[in-house]
């Protein structure tokens, strides 16, 4: 049996490459560089790297970001950041061709959102919910996703 791969920590962590949808892609194929985990950011410097990932068609990245605000982050944030991350990983499984999971996971992280107030860190959460809300309906109607194209806007004006 082949020896599972570790991190530096000796945790289990697979060493394959990744697209970037997160989708893991055959050992010694170029992938996109992955997110380092446990980075602390402010909260805008957390905004600022997810709403780049998501712009570049990387959820699944901008997932790892939201998680690690929501690990390093004060407690009563951490609603904040969950919601955005399951809404990050909808985005990811709709984009993969998951449509059954993409948009409960849309329509679960807008429902978490929705009684949170994203406004100190500068997050459009009624935006975000009207943007999985219709999202999810369209992936329920059998819309193909391209990840990079349905990016929402993380900040009212945002880039």
């Amino acid at each position: 049996m082949k020896p599972r791969d570790r991190d530096d920590e000796g945790r289990a962590r697979s060493a394959r490459p990744r697209d970037g949808l997160g989708r893991p892609l055959p050992y010694g194929v170029p992938g996109v560089e992955r997110q380092p985990e446990g980075v602390v950011r402010s909260p805008r410097e957390s905004v600022a790297e997810a709403q780049r990932l998501l712009d570049a068609g990387m959820p699944f990245h901008a997932h790892e970001v939201f998680e690690d605000a929501w690990k390093s982050g004060p407690e009563e944030a951490a609603p904040l950041w969950r919601g955005l991350a399951q809404l990050a990983v909808g985005l990811t499984h709709a984009a993969r061709g998951n449509a059954v999971g993409g948009a409960r996971l849309l329509r679960r992280g807008a429902g978490a959102l929705a009684a949170v107030d994203g406004s100190a860190y500068g997050i459009d959460v009624p935006g975000l919910v009207r943007w999985a809300g219709e999202l999810a309906r369209r992936v329920d109607g059998g819309a193909v996703v391209d990840a990079a194209a349905e990016a929402p806007r993380l900040a009212p004006g945002g880039p």
